[in-house]
């Protein structure tokens, strides 16, 4: 029976598992925005969530309960640097899970996990770096 029993195994034993979690935490951070399978992104979310959270909280404590799960020095520093300051006003659900397509090699069923400020973001960096390529494009050909 699996009474109360909590979190997917994804066939592999409990290290692989954590490794597992911790990249795709990791990547999520580092690049806000990844494609992976619906399990794992439902999973990883369970674990960035509560990671974000002690990035709000910010202090010394906080720091180090991250680092001792991200253990990379400038995924830290971005997630208390910048993405904490930005979803500080928030209670919780930080992140958001976009179903997308069915892999075609396996037929998985693929998920887009995603901070719920991404789309904003995107769109004034598209505005900046638009900006700055229309004015470099005249000084070239002229």
């Amino acid at each position: 029976m699996r009474h109360r029993v909590d979190g997917r195994l994804f066939g592999r034993t409990a290290n692989q598992r954590k490794a597992l979690l911790k990249g795709l935490v990791t990547s999520l951070i580092e690049h806000e925005r990844i494609e992976t399978t619906v399990a794992k992104a439902k999973e990883t979310r369970k674990i960035a969530e509560k990671i974000i959270t002690l990035g709000i909280r910010g202090d010394l404590h906080s720091k180090r309960l991250a680092f001792s799960y991200l253990s990379n020095r400038a995924t830290v520093s971005k997630l208390f640097s910048e993405i904490a300051p930005r979803l500080a006003g928030r209670n919780g659900g930080y992140l958001r899970l976009l179903h997308t397509r069915n892999r075609v090699n396996d037929s998985a069923p693929m998920a887009v996990l995603e901070f719920i400020d991404y789309e904003e973001l995107r769109k004034t960096k598209e505005k900046k770096t638009g900006k700055k390529a229309e004015k470099k494009e005249p000084e070239e050909s002229g």
